[in-house]
This record gives C-alpha cells, structure tokens and sequence, in this order.
C-alpha cells in the first residue's frame, strides 16, 4: 500500500496542532495551580527541598484498617508550620510531602506527629530526599542550555549538510516533538502527580537525537530524487521519499520502543517516567518526520516554486 500523505497533510497539522494545543493550555492551568506554579511539576532536583515518603507498617493489626486521610496530613502539616507543603497519596498505604527544607529534629517531629494520626509507618519502606536549592537552580539552567545547544547544532548540519528549509521544517519537527512530550508531563502532572526530574531533560535531549536521525532520513532520500528528476512534482516526490523509507522508519522505532517498554515495566521506579518520556517523544519523532517535516518542505516548495536540487554534497545513506 502506498501513502499519499500530502493528500491529508491538513489532517495532519490538525492533529498535531490539536495535541500541541492541549498540552499548552494544561501548562498554563499548572502554572496557575498554587501547589506547582510551574509549566511541569518539578522535582526535587529542580526546585530544592525536602521530600518525605512515608509508607504504614500494615504487619501491624488495624495498622491500615482504614484508608489515609489526606486531609488529615495536611492539618498535622499545617500544625508543624508547613502548611504550604505538597501532599499525595501514594497507593493505598503511603503519603508523599514535598516541602522546604527541613533539619533532623523538624522531620523526627512531622514523622511523629503523623504516626500519631494516620498509623505507625514502616521504617524499612520510608524515604526521605532532600536537595539544595542553588544545586536545583543549576540543574535547571544546565538542562536548558543543553537543549538550546543542541537545537542550534541541529540547525547548523541541517542547513550545511541540505539547504536552509530543509533545517527550519527539522527544527519545527523537534519543537513538535518537544512540545508534545513536555505537555504530555504536564497533564500526568495535573492528573496523576507525575514529576520531572533532571532525566527528563536527558529524554529530550535523547529525543532530539532521534527525531532528527529520522528525518534525516527522509529528507536525503527527497534530495537525491530531487537531483536526479527535478521537474517531477515535489509532493509526488516527498510520497515516494516517505514510501521508500516507510519500513526502515517502522521497524527502527518498533525495536526501539520495545526495549523502552521493558524499562518502563521492570526498569524500577527511577526509570520509569524516564523511559516513557522516551516512549512518548520516539513515537511522535517517527510521526513527525512521516508527516510533518517532509509535509512542510513539500508545501513550502509548492508555494514558492522552488524544487532545485542541491549540489553541495553526495548523497549518503543515512
């Protein structure tokens, strides 16, 4: 079967505008929420503090007869001074507080005060994680530089290694990619209480990587068809670049999000929101690159009458 994406390219643009669209307005509303105040919910790395997970000793009779009472926690955190905190259920048995720092004797006093209200805890399973605010601050500045980084080297290849179109339609592909993982977060953040942590920026960076490998991809094939039939149509050329390239694309991303599907599911509760940052961004990187970026060029080329061949380099198999 042969696709004929650019028929439905306006199909396309809708969906992905849709998406893009929905994870901004959830970055806004997060922005607004008083417990975030942030685009994604930041961890710790990020922002700094401390943060407490207590889980209830249930080898205990009537330890956990009855479920946490959230409320509860927030008076005792309230009562401890620490009425701004971050309070979530975690399962059925444990609670999570994200607060500011706190000394040995402040936390000794919280774990007390919420034994005496809610049941004993389990030392075993009880976590606590604290970081500096300057070191957070740092992550944070690290990690956008990194990106920014990367998106201007992109552009640099993409424009050396094509012609100058073909890098902005790249990098809007990334920005798309990027945009759909980030407010992906932050709807699991709204939902479900799902952080961000310093590997999430490791995700984007991963995930740029392997957007662009795809594109590149399609486009050296556009390139080399462009060269040798330049009067051809350019939409029916993007079809066939998009058709040859099709199996290789698939079959690339299926192997890829296997492996990540085993790190989400048995990788351990570090991994876990890593490896599906990866699932999220691999799977629109692959859409993208079919349905964007070569989209974009064919309709660029088609307004401004422009499907000359570039003659810097040969053509490489990438």
């Amino acid at each position: 079967m042969k696709l004929s994406i650019n028929k439905s390219r306006s199909l396309w643009w809708t969906v992905s505008c849709a998406i893009i669209l929905s994870g901004i307005i959830s970055m806004v509303i997060s922005w607004q929420t008083p417990g975030i105040k942030a685009p994604l919910r930041p961890s710790l790395d990020f922002i700094g503090g401390t943060r407490l997970q207590f889980e209830r000793d249930c080898t205990r009779p009537g330890n956990c007869d009855k479920p946490i009472d959230i409320a509860a926690v927030r008076e005792v955190a309230k009562e401890q001074g620490l009425g701004d905190s971050s309070i979530q259920l975690a399962g059925d048995n444990g609670v999570t507080i994200r607060t500011k720092d706190l000394t040995v004797d402040q936390r000794t006093k919280l774990q007390n005060a919420l034994s005496e209200k809610i049941g004993v805890f389990d030392p075993q399973k009880n976590q606590i994680d604290s970081v500096g605010p300057t070191l957070g601050q740092e992550l944070f500045r690290s990690g956008l530089l990194a990106l920014l980084v990367s998106f201007v080297g992109i552009t640099v290849y993409m424009n050396f290694r094509f012609q100058l179109d073909y890098a902005i339609f790249a990098i809007i592909a990334l920005f798309h990619d990027i945009l759909i993982t980030v407010g992906a977060f932050s709807i699991l953040g709204l939902i479900f209480g799902t952080e961000v942590d310093s590997l999430f920026i490791v995700a984007l960076l991963t995930i740029t990587g392997f957007s662009v490998n795809d594109t590149v991809v399609i486009y050296d094939r556009i390139r080399e068809t462009v060269k040798t039939n330049p009067n051809r149509p350019i939409s029916e050329i993007v079809d066939d670049a998009v058709n040859q390239t099709l199996a290789r694309s698939i079959n690339t991303t299926l192997t890829v999000l296997l492996t990540l599907f085993a790190i989400f599911f048995f990788g351990g509760e570090t991994l876990h929101n890593f490896a599906l940052a990866l699932i999220i961004g691999f799977t629109m990187g692959a859409y993208s690159s079919i349905f964007i970026a070569s989209t974009l060029l064919a309709w660029w080329r088609e307004r401004t009458g422009s499907s000359t061949p570039t003659a810097t380099t040969e053509p490489m198999d990438a």
